[in-house]
């Protein structure tokens, strides 16, 4: 159908429409915290038993829904992938372990594909855990745990489009997702090391001595250098700040482009006055070990757009400011 055959209709139409999906779906989602049953509880204990993989199978849409639930999964600490049924009975069904667990889906519970493994699944004597909207069905009771995942209407005005049907399978999959993720003591930084090459992956593994500037890149200068001189050394080096050090290299104090203003408004001799008369003393600081989320975090609760980086002893070991963040994905 092109445009010029479709019926008219009001936009108004097509967010009552819209809003219309929503609400059912709602519905659907919020019918699925009474479930969470022993059922439930015994599901997630035969996934935390499991010493290979969680087999997820699934067909049609059931089988996008199957794909990313296997996905979330694997990524929060329970390993595990996707087997197409259909593929099962020609060979894929070799995938499969005595050491594994297998998670069905189907809506009906009456998927052909799937029930015509079930006899083979029983054989191998894995747990089998299905989620389907008929417990009466084939699937519910071959399976040793049933969740129910049944909704009062899909959101499809026909009433056959799976839509509300997928929506609640996806969230029950979250939830044992979740569930075993605390369970497991599941941190950050695995969640990380599950994806080192994101966005997320870059905050949470990058430490502060990946991105530092270090030796001559680090800016500093004595607590008696002119401010002139000061101000030569921050432009030199760009990071907008200087630190400003002892005779042993501890830091004392940082001097930025706030001390800066400061210092202009109260118009001082830039030639003959010392940085340790405009200086902040101590200041912000981290150390190299951090990771470069807590230097974003402690910028920006701060307000500030760089930091000294120090040992244990306060000696001044290198400086990184937002820009560097920037670079590294941080931000």
């Amino acid at each position: 159908m092109n445009e010029a055959t479709t019926p008219a209709i009001r936009d108004d139409d097509l967010r009552r429409l819209g809003l219309a999906v929503i609400e059912v779906e709602a519905t659907a989602v919020q019918a699925l915290a009474g479930r969470l049953d022993a059922g439930f509880a015994r599901a997630c204990r035969y996934m935390l038993a499991c010493e290979g993989r969680v087999v997820v199978l699934g067909m049609g849409k059931s089988g996008h829904i199957g794909g990313k639930i296997a996905a979330t999964l694997a990524s929060t600490g329970t390993p595990a992938f996707f087997v197409h049924p259909g593929e099962a009975s020609h060979g894929d069904l070799g995938m499969i372990t005595a050491r594994d667990v297998v998670l069905a889906l189907s809506n009906s519970g009456e998927t052909d594909e799937i029930t015509t493994i079930l006899p083979l699944i029983k054989r191998l004597s894995v747990p089998l855990i299905a989620l389907t909207g008929r417990p009466e069905s084939t699937l519910a009771r071959t399976a040793d745990v049933h969740i129910d995942v049944s909704v009062a209407e899909e959101a499809c005005p026909l009433g056959l489009a799976p839509t509300a049907s997928t929506t609640a399978t996806l969230v029950m999959g979250d939830a044992l997702a979740v569930a075993l993720l605390d369970a497991r003591g599941f941190t950050r930084e695995d969640f990380a090391r599950s994806h080192p090459g994101g966005r997320l992956g870059r905050r949470l593994l990058l430490r502060i001595e990946d991105i530092m500037h270090t030796g001559t890149r680090t800016p500093r200068v004595q607590a008696q250098t002119p401010l002139a001189d000061a101000l030569v050394e921050m432009t030199n080096q760009g990071l907008g700040m200087t630190a400003v050090v002892d005779d042993g290299e501890r830091l004392i104090g940082v001097f930025t482009d706030g001390d800066l203003r400061r210092a202009l408004d109260r118009e001082v001799d830039v030639h003959r006055t010392p940085i340790r008369e405009v200086m902040t003393p101590g200041g912000h600081t981290i150390t190299r070990e951090r990771l470069a989320a807590e230097a974003l975090a402690l910028m920006e609760s701060h307000g500030i757009s760089a930091l000294p980086v120090v040992d244990e002893e306060l000696r001044l070991v290198g400086a990184l400011n937002m820009h560097d963040l920037l670079r590294a994905g941080v931000v």
